[in-house]
């Protein structure tokens, strides 16, 4: 069982989360000592083991956990803050679950990727979750060019001491009107969402030091604006002049403008008069 946990405010604990922590023969937690405070905020206790699954030792306590599945136990896995899987820990165990054939189930929670993107003021109806962009210079500008024609609104998380790094990169590779929203310590006390085009979003992160956990929506590519026929009468009329008849000239320019031959040679007439 994967169970969503609160990404800051405290009260968004589901009763079902709740129980199941009370309940579980077995809770892998990303941060044991983040999974007591939780524990001690609801003021509850786990009656079953509690053990640490974090990046570091997926690899030997996938393994355990799920020969204690196999064996009845039954396991609730959470991370520090939302929802395991999701950029943290609990993909490989999910993925070796469903090889062996174990049921594998959700109590869904908060989710930082999904509270930006709705508060972003950003089109919700087609979008994709970017993780976090390379450390690296020169790799985080490849990654940005590779996006750089997605149509779709994309959500990103960032470290707050590489917050004007990357939009220093979006600027950049994206351009400086590409419109985004940077989410700062969502449902906490001091929970900021900033919203306009990168550029501007980039000289407010220049202005202070950032702090707080970070998640930054971006603006897909806009659709470009169909060719005009008439736009590329010069053209034509550019190899009429070096010799080729109306027709060819007309016939080139329309296949590599993607444009309308008939539409193309009406424009030419009428820019003849």
């Amino acid at each position: 069982m994967l169970a969503g946990t609160p990404i800051g405010n405290i009260g968004d604990a589901s009763p079902r989360l709740v129980g199941l922590l009370q309940a579980a023969d077995v809770v892998a937690a990303e941060g044991t000592r983040r999974l007591h405070k939780l524990l001690q905020a609801l003021g509850i206790s786990a009656a079953g083991r509690i053990l640490s699954y974090h990046e570091h030792n997926e690899d030997t306590r996938t393994a355990e956990l799920l020969e204690l599945v196999r064996g009845g136990a039954t396991l609730v896995m959470v991370t520090d803050a939302g929802m395991p899987a999701v950029s943290d820990p609990g993909f490989r165990l999910v993925e070796a679950a469903v090889r062996e054939g174990l049921l594998v189930t959700a109590a869904p929670g908060p989710s930082a990727v999904l509270t930006a993107l709705a508060l972003s003021g950003l089109p919700t109806d087609r979008f994709t979750f970017e993780g976090f962009l390379p450390r690296k210079a020169g790799e985080r500008s490849a990654r940005l060019a590779e996006l750089a024609g997605e149509r779709r609104t994309m959500v990103f998380f960032e470290a707050p001491h590489r917050l004007q790094a990357m939009l220093r990169a979006l600027d950049a590779g994206f351009g400086p009107g590409r419109r985004a929203a940077v989410c700062r310590e969502l449902t906490k006390l001091h929970e900021e969402v900033l919203r306009g085009p990168v550029r501007e979003l980039l000289q407010w992160a220049e202005d202070l030091e950032v702090r707080g956990e970070i998640a930054v929506v971006v603006e897909g590519a806009r659709e470009a604006a169909p060719e005009r026929a008439e736009d590329h009468v010069a053209a034509v009329n550019e190899l009429v002049a070096q010799g080729s008849r109306d027709k060819d000239a007309v016939a080139a320019v329309a296949a590599d403008a993607r444009v309308s031959k008939r539409e193309l040679y009406a424009a030419v007439l009428a820019a003849r008069g």
